[in-house]
């Protein structure tokens, strides 16, 4: 099978994203907090580091949740029914995302606590 040529490979990747924005709840969520982020970025002039810290950890997230929803989509088409072996990769894929979110939320208070309480 031949590879399809690069600006396809994009285009089919950035389908991805846009499906995520469309069909999934709490990349919704985690995109607006990416934005609100963003406005921070600019709102306090974060130094490179420190946006470069926030936009690492947001993308970690939004990425973490893509992930999660690939695994759940594989899972339910492999098993369509309910299976607790199933469930358990479920769950395994769901807490990469929260662990993820915590460190994200860690990473957020560490940098912004100077902008906001100094």
């Amino acid at each position: 099978m031949q590879k399809p040529p690069i600006h396809k490979s994009f285009l089919n990747a950035f389908r991805g994203v846009f499906m995520m924005i469309k069909t999934e709840r709490n990349f919704q969520i985690e995109l607006l907090i990416f934005f609100i982020n963003l406005f921070f970025i600019f709102y306090f002039d974060l130094s490179y580091t420190d946006a470069a810290l926030v936009l690492m950890a947001s993308f970690a997230v939004l990425s973490a949740e893509i992930f999660n929803t690939a695994i759940e989509k594989i899972c339910d088409i492999v098993q369509p029914d309910f299976d607790k072996r199933i469930g358990f990769i479920k769950d395994i894929a769901a807490g990469a995302v929260v662990l993820t979110a915590i460190a994200s939320v860690s990473v957020g208070i560490l940098v912004y606590w100077k902008y906001f309480f100094s």
